[in-house]
């Protein structure tokens, strides 16, 4: 894939070869929740610029990490590619670690990914050949927009932010619109959070200064956790799977992350420490909706293009669940994969 950085290989993907999103990830190879990483080895070059900045480097880990030799290129659905994802890195330094792809050292190995958004520093707790525990670093986060007030069709009024967490995200109270976020109210999460993310993005559009990347594209919804849960709140992250229209409510819909999501988690702690409700160094524990968890933590102050920003860390667990490959054959009538509204 043409390109020199991970960013500049999205660009491509996203113009030249989202063929290759739709097979590996609608029907009949994928479902709606799904997404793809693609792994790029990094050529000689690249590895030793890598390898001359982190010798600069005043990290105090900097003598014990392997240089980058990896990237990747997230895909989920409705043609988004974003510059950052929490689970998927989790799940992308898992595999690269239980593959043997990155070499695993019992009981840290410390190793930077590089992902379109930045380089991801990735410290992982490890214990006969599993990786038990991925803690990355993420990119700067910071807010844009505080409890700004977006029109809604079919809903009125709702108070909502818009921060970075390496994707932009809405963010939205969901006690304050009386919705429950469970697992058996999940149709009505995804109708309410696709309705309101798109009345945001169109009111209260929003560009990355440092990279071309328009918001905002995904929602999470904020409650307090479950009780005796020991985390500090719960979320639900809709995402689209479709463009919405408004003179069809069958395209009100998204889907649910099913993890705690990181940048969502990130984004969270970005809005949070704006309102000095977390404190540089203070834990966050993220409830999903099916009870999981991700442990955040601000790490650093800095800022974006003159914006107060933060940089958080996030800790989670991911497993291998398959091994497969995908095939396509010359005669196949559906090449690009295909879509029935039915789960659509």
């Amino acid at each position: 894939v043409p390109g020199k950085t991970m960013l500049e290989k999205r660009s491509f993907m996203m113009n030249h070869l989202d063929y290759v999103r739709k097979l590996l990830i609608t029907e009949p190879r994928g479902y709606p929740c799904q997404n793809a990483n693609v792994i790029f080895q990094l050529d000689g070059e690249r590895l030793a610029e890598d390898l001359d900045s982190q010798e600069n480097a005043d990290s105090v880990d900097a003598e014990t990490e392997e240089v980058s030799k990896y990237g990747y290129v997230i895909m989920e659905q409705n043609m988004v590619y974003p510059p950052m994802s929490g689970h998927n890195t989790i799940c992308v330094a898992t595999a690269l670690l239980e593959t043997g792809m990155v070499p695993m050292i019992e009981p840290v190995t410390r190793f930077t990914l590089e992902a379109p958004s930045g380089n991801i520093k990735i410290r992982a707790i490890c214990e006969k050949g599993k990786a038990k525990e991925i803690t990355l670093r993420n990119v700067p986060c910071f807010v844009e927009h505080v409890d700004v007030t977006v029109l809604v069709p079919e809903i009125g009024d709702v108070t909502c932010s818009v921060a970075y967490g390496g994707m932009w995200y809405c963010i939205v109270d969901a006690d304050s619109i009386g919705l429950k976020l469970t697992p058996e109210n999940g149709k009505n999460i995804c109708r309410l959070g696709e309705m309101i993310k798109v009345s945001c993005r169109y009111q209260y559009p929003v560009l990355h200064p440092e990279i071309n990347y328009e918001g905002c594209d995904i929602l999470v919804f904020r409650t307090s956790a479950t009780p005796n849960s020991g985390a500090h709140a719960k979320n639900a992250v809709v995402m689209s799977n479709t463009k919405l229209d408004w003179n069809d409510p069958q395209t009100w819909t998204g889907m649910i992350d099913r993890s705690p999501c990181g940048t969502g988690t990130s984004a969270v702690m970005a809005l949070l420490h704006a309102k000095g409700e977390l404190a540089l160094g203070e834990e966050f524990v993220h409830e999903s909706i099916i009870g999981t968890f991700f442990k955040g933590k601000i790490v650093e102050e800095t800022t974006v293009a003159n914006k107060k920003a933060i940089v958080p860390e996030i800790s989670g667990q991911a497993w291998i669940t398959q091994y497969c490959q995908i095939v396509i054959h010359p005669t196949d009538p559906f090449p690009e994969g295909y879509k029935v509204s039915d789960i659509w």
